[in-house]
């Protein structure tokens, strides 16, 4: 995907600072020994050389190319299948409804700044969907704290304890040591009596007997997941997942998937970190090169590793997909032209690695309460041609099983007719949920009961006067990313993000002990939330390579977000699809 240079500015772009007040407290947390084979597990952001020839190169030396170019648009709608982890419920899907909801303690607004804190765009919503943090029935907010419950027996934290170093600090006003003891032991046997009685959902063979529907063969992945990785790695990736995100609303995506089924979205949850960092490699490879990684790529002597590296330029130059603007209900639209992908013109992991990409940038530019996305798959001048088959399959795993809960809707514009078998077959294969979120719309007029007219770009018939070009690095790519070379200062803001989730999984911890009910530890899971938003985008630049959006204004410093940013002067280094063969 591709962003481009951008023209006027839509929206007046606010922020909220808000405030938060919790207590505090001086506890270490004691891990269970791992019981685990102990493989080896390379921190994020670091280099990873087999990640990278696993990228590069297949079994022999030889590059895969695109398979099957009998269904090619599955390649493009099955984007579709999944846009499962960055796109949410439609408005007229009829799965969720939106409900307005009283303002999540923790995150009531204190003053008006221009400070990039918690961005809100006038025109999107304010109220929070259903199955949302801060709009929770009791039902929900239950298996909620029921599988934070099961995620930290995993992640091997089974008691917080106090310091054995002689740095605990007192604490004014808890002098009955007998009621701390209480409550210590009470947290400390939290995980056991559950085990006593045999519900422990961390047992492979029984999560594999509860797991229902498991399309993707995730039972497997979790349990190979449980013997191959550490307790500590498994807690990391987690971690690197949540991003800028609030960790409980990356539990409920999964929650929702499954149908608020706590076992088979542990299978799902623990799979997918899994997948994440033993088979893409999103965070220590994808994520860190980036677009400067490719370009480094490119110029490569081996004829496998430079073929990667042009593939995936290629795609953003031609503006395959991108990012760009958002629809009616405040969604980030992601563009897709069809008439532009060509089986075998790109190698298979250059197509998988390029999707990752994309999915992972998209999460960028999601803020509360939007959290799903819109896909609008461009048909003009479709045909055969453009049909492969082997991206499908992977796409639709990406979605449905590793990014879930994503798709706001799928606007499919311009279908020729020659589409209508197509899309008959793809349709066995979606979800019923996701299926009903994708609408067709042959005209203009259609497309934007959808989208504003005035937000179309004039290449689909709209009235925005808005072309996507793609903003080349400079040369050497890495002018534009210094920090990613500064580990000291990289490992200052890791420790302290480290620190955060510390304080974040005692807060959970006291909850599901049952030592704190209600608005009190809903206020301090929110306060720690944000500050664990805030820290992401202090550690970004380091571990994160600067992408188009960066360069274009669509993403700035500190997590701003402006979809319609002032048109840049284009350097003469900018290309378009024009410009591809």
């Amino acid at each position: 995907m591709s962003f481009g240079a951008y023209t006027t500015s839509r929206f007046t772009v606010l922020n909220l600072r808000t405030a938060y007040t919790f207590p505090t407290k001086t506890r270490t947390f004691r891990a269970r020994k791992p019981q685990l084979s102990s493989n080896s597990y390379r921190p994020l952001g670091s280099y990873n050389q087999k990640a990278a020839s696993r990228c590069h190169t297949y079994p022999g030396g030889h590059t895969l190319e695109s398979g099957f170019g009998k269904y090619t648009f599955a390649f493009v709608l099955t984007i579709v299948a999944g846009t499962a982890y960055f796109f949410a419920p439609s408005r007229d899907s009829g799965t969720e409804t939106l409900k307005k909801s009283t303002t999540p303690t923790g995150y009531t607004p204190t003053t008006l700044t221009s400070d990039p804190e918690f961005l809100i765009l006038l025109g999107m919503p304010s109220e929070i969907a259903a199955g949302r943090p801060g709009n929770l029935t009791a039902e929900q907010e239950a298996k909620l704290r029921q599988f934070w419950q099961e995620t930290l027996k995993v992640f091997g934290i089974d008691e917080l304890a106090p310091p054995t170093d002689g740095t605990a600090t007192p604490q004014s006003g808890r002098t009955n040591t007998t009621e701390a003891t209480d409550k210590k032991k009470s947290r400390r046997h939290l995980f056991n009596r559950k085990k006593k009685e045999e519900l422990d959902s961390t047992d492979p063979e029984k999560s594999v007997a509860a797991a229902v529907n498991d399309k993707h063969g995730q039972s497997k992945e979790f349990q190979a997941a449980l013997a191959n990785l550490k307790p500590e790695d498994i807690r990391n990736a987690f971690w690197s997942m949540v991003k800028m995100d609030h960790p409980d609303a990356l539990l409920l995506r999964f929650l929702r998937a499954r149908k608020w089924d706590v076992q088979n979205a542990l299978i799902m949850m623990i799979s997918t970190l899994s997948w994440r960092m033993t088979e893409m490699h999103v965070d220590d490879d994808i994520m860190i090169k980036g677009e400067q990684g490719a370009f480094e790529a490119s110029k490569s002597s081996d004829p496998a590793v430079k073929r990667e590296g042009d593939d995936f330029i290629a795609q953003l130059k031609m503006g395959k997909s991108f990012l760009h603007g958002q629809d009616k209900d405040g969604r980030p639209l992601c563009f897709v032209r069809t008439r532009l992908h060509r089986q075998g013109e790109q190698t298979e992991a250059s197509l998988e690695r390029f999707t990752v990409y994309t999915i992972e940038t998209a999460r960028l530019l999601l803020r509360a309460p939007v959290d799903t996305a819109t896909i609008v798959f461009d048909m003009t001048n479709f045909s055969m041609a453009n049909m492969d088959y082997t991206p499908v399959k992977f796409m639709i795993k990406c979605f449905e099983a590793n990014y879930p809960e994503s798709l706001g809707a799928v606007l499919v514009y311009k279908a020729p007719w020659v589409f209508q078998g197509i899309w008959s077959i793809i349709r066995g294969w979606l979800d019923p949920v996701v299926a009903s979120k994708i609408h067709f719309a042959k005209t203009i007029d259609e497309l934007s009961a959808f989208i504003p007219r005035t937000q179309i770009p004039r290449e689909l018939g709209g009235d925005e006067a808005w072309d996507y070009v793609y903003p080349a690095p400079p040369d050497p790519a890495t002018a534009e990313n210094p920090k990613l070379s500064d580990a000291a200062t990289r490992g200052k803001i890791e420790v302290e993000r480290g620190e955060l989730a510390k304080r974040y999984e005692e807060v959970v911890l006291e909850w599901v002990a049952g030592e704190k009910e209600g608005k009190e530890v809903e206020g301090e899971r929110n306060g720690v939330a944000e500050e664990l938003r805030k820290n992401y985008w202090k550690l970004d630049p380091y571990m994160r390579a600067r992408s188009l959006y960066d360069r274009s204004g669509v993403l700035g410093e500190g997590g701003v977000v402006n979809f319609y940013p002032e048109k840049k002067q284009a350097p003469e280094t900018m290309t378009s699809s024009d410009d591809v063969d």
